[in-house]
């Protein structure tokens, strides 16, 4: 028995030490300039590491995380393994959904949204979701290092290693527009991002342990030693958030706007199109295919598809291609 207990101890540091060391692997492969395969990385090994995590936290209250299946009369387990023998454990959705998974809601929302969009990257090359992202992955750097130490301890903690992305670069217009319709990101990315945003909660989407937003403003003092720190944090509700909400001006999520066809029809009108109807629209919608979750055009709300702005932009674009077709004289 104390030799089981031993080895019990024994495999669960060892997946405690292999997790770390992945979470550790992930940020300075991202905090690494020369890399530019940064997202992908981080969230392949993010995964690696929290699934270790859950697996060291599971052998240790004794849970079985492996998969298996009961036969005989005695219901005796008989494991699931692969190809070549070795067991079959659980995945990291699989350790959250389970009753007994440690890990709070919002923490969990984060991690959901990394293992879909695993699945997104592992199929095709994607591009440019860095700084589109970086947020829910400040999120899940700070969740792992919460709960590793939660779990098993603060000599365990990578704090010393997080840091944040700073820009020493003002945003002019030009850049703001392209933060905010983000021409390069691929469209399944998109897509999926979107629709899983949707089924989040406001609270839950606003959570900053499902993404974690810093707003960063200059500081202006009057004595010295004052402006020693590059940030701070405030409280929403505080007296000095009010201030910045009137005296600067900052990128801010808002929920985006929705269209029905007829509408999306009435502006292309609007702007002379006055042969464009709504049979022209649903031609060109059919074409593209601009239905379809992975291309972002849009949203089905209680059995009605609403059209995002991008849409428009794209009816718009056609419609100047086209303009001998839908102008009238």
């Amino acid at each position: 028995m104390a030799k089981k207990i031993r080895r019990v101890g024994s495999v669960r540091n060892e997946l405690i030490n292999k997790s770390r060391e992945a979470a550790l692997a992930a940020i300075q492969i991202f905090n690494n300039p020369s890399i530019t395969f940064k997202s992908e990385s981080y969230v392949v090994l993010m995964i690696i590491a929290w699934t270790y995590l859950m697996h060291a936290y599971y052998r240790g209250e004794g849970i079985e995380y492996r998969y298996y299946k009961k036969s005989g009369t005695g219901k005796r387990r008989r494991f699931d393994r692969t190809r070549h023998g070795a067991y079959k454990h659980w995945e990291l959705e699989r350790c959250l959904n389970d009753n007994s998974s440690p890990i709070d809601r919002n923490a969990s929302n984060n991690l959901r949204f990394l293992i879909g969009l695993r699945h997104e990257i592992e199929h095709q090359m994607t591009s440019r979701i860095d700084d589109f992202l970086s947020a829910r992955f400040q999120a899940c750097a700070l969740n792992y290092n919460q709960y590793i130490k939660k779990l098993f301890g603060d000599g365990y903690s990578i704090e010393q290693h997080l840091s944040f992305s700073l820009q020493f670069s003002s945003i002019s217009m030009e850049q703001k527009e392209m933060l905010e319709e983000q021409p390069d990101l691929p469209a399944n990315i998109k897509g999926y991002i979107q629709d899983f945003d949707q089924n989040l909660s406001d609270d839950e989407f606003g959570s900053p342990s499902y993404a974690y937003r810093v707003l960063f403003v200059p500081k202006i003092v009057n004595k010295r030693g004052q402006a020693d720190r590059v940030f701070e944090f405030v409280k929403a509700d505080s007296a000095i958030a009010e201030g910045i909400n009137k005296e600067y001006v900052y990128l801010k999520e808002t929920e985006k706007r929705k269209m029905l066809p007829s509408e999306v029809v009435n502006i292309m009108q609007s702007e002379g199109f006055n042969g464009f109807n709504m049979h022209h629209h649903t031609q060109l919608w059919k074409q593209e295919k601009a239905k379809q979750p992975h291309k972002g055009f849009g949203v089905e709300v209680s059995n009605t598809w609403y059209w995002y702005e991008s849409w428009l932009e794209k009816v718009r674009k056609h419609c100047k291609q086209n303009a001998d077709k839908y102008r009238e004289v």
